[in-house]
């Protein structure tokens, strides 16, 4: 009598109820979207559909240019090299763990509204303000110089933010903006300006 070997059986299963269960992953179509960029969902917040879109656009264009302020700060902590290299490896890295935390919160809040959070680097791309930095290395006067006008369009934009969503009495994107993304910012700039100071160690 011929035996069916294991590899042979079928992985299908059918049990009492009729439903056939089977270990094998079951691919979904690719490209359905359940829903568009530029679509909010409806959610219990008390905030009306205006609001709630331009709060979801004025937030993920503060998103996007922090996203990409977040990749510039570990392309230059994986590049910075001179004198002053362990200090800005380690400077660099820790802002760069700060502003990733800063995404994740813009994020999270454009959801929230119901809009989707731009989180592909592709649609970052298309979506950010900060000029691209070169492909190579760059000395790290121009580093931190990249570093600080990037800061400069995050504040910039998030500033904007502010003002329109106080106005539109979006309390939560504002305090967000205010309390975590502005703050932030402007205490990373100063961390890194006072790296390109021109003041000797000594005097001559």
């Amino acid at each position: 009598m011929a035996t069916t070997s294991r590899h042979q059986r079928s992985t299908t299963t059918t049990p009492r109820n009729g439903t056939k269960l089977s270990p094998e992953p079951r691919y979904a179509k690719l490209g359905q979207e359940v829903q568009r960029f530029d679509a909010l969902r409806s959610l219990p917040i008390g905030l009306s559909d205006d609001v709630r879109s331009e709060s979801c656009k004025l937030l993920n264009r503060v998103l996007a240019d922090t996203s990409i302020l977040y990749a510039l700060y570990k392309k230059h902590h994986w590049l910075v090299a001179g004198p002053t290299f362990y200090q800005l490896h380690l400077l660099f890295d820790k802002h760069a763990d700060e502003q990733l935390e800063l995404v994740d919160l813009l994020a999270e809040r454009v959801q929230s509204l119901g809009g989707i959070a731009v989180g592909d680097p592709r649609h970052v791309a298309e979506l950010t303000s900060i000029e691209r930095p070169p492909n190579g290395a760059e000395d790290v006067p121009a580093m931190i110089t990249r570093l600080l006008r990037a800061h400069q369009t995050v504040i910039k934009g998030t500033r904007e933010a502010i003002e329109r969503t106080e106005e539109n009495k979006d309390w939560g994107s504002n305090d967000l903006l205010m309390s975590d993304v502005l703050r932030r910012n402007e205490l990373q700039v100063w961390f890194i300006a006072e790296h390109i100071v021109d003041i000797p160690l000594v005097e001559d």
